[in-house]
């Protein structure tokens, strides 16, 4: 799986395509601040285990840096992503 991370704004969320046309998926909010709040991961179960969700959540927290916006963790899955990768604390706030 090589597949890029693209945010989808009409939906509220961050895909990753799977195979056979699944999609992994970050939903989110975006405050009045600008703030992005991640509020629910899902990742096919037919997937689980196979790396997808950390695929997901680094294409992520890559994009929203790029584009200098800041993440609320409200997920608990992102909130664990971010304790094993310290390295995206930048990109988080409140």
């Amino acid at each position: 799986m090589d597949a890029t991370v693209t945010e989808n704004p009409q939906q509220h969320r961050f895909e990753l395509p799977i195979a056979g046309g699944a999609l992994a998926a970050a939903y989110y909010r975006v405050e009045d601040d600008g703030r992005v709040v991640l509020i629910h991961t899902e990742v096919p179960s037919a997937f689980s285990g196979q790396g997808v969700g950390p695929q997901l959540a680094q294409g992520m927290f890559e994009l929203l840096r790029k584009t200098g916006r800041k993440a609320v963790l409200r997920c608990p899955f992102m909130v664990q992503f971010l304790v094993r990768h310290p390295e995206y604390a930048d990109v988080v706030t409140g």
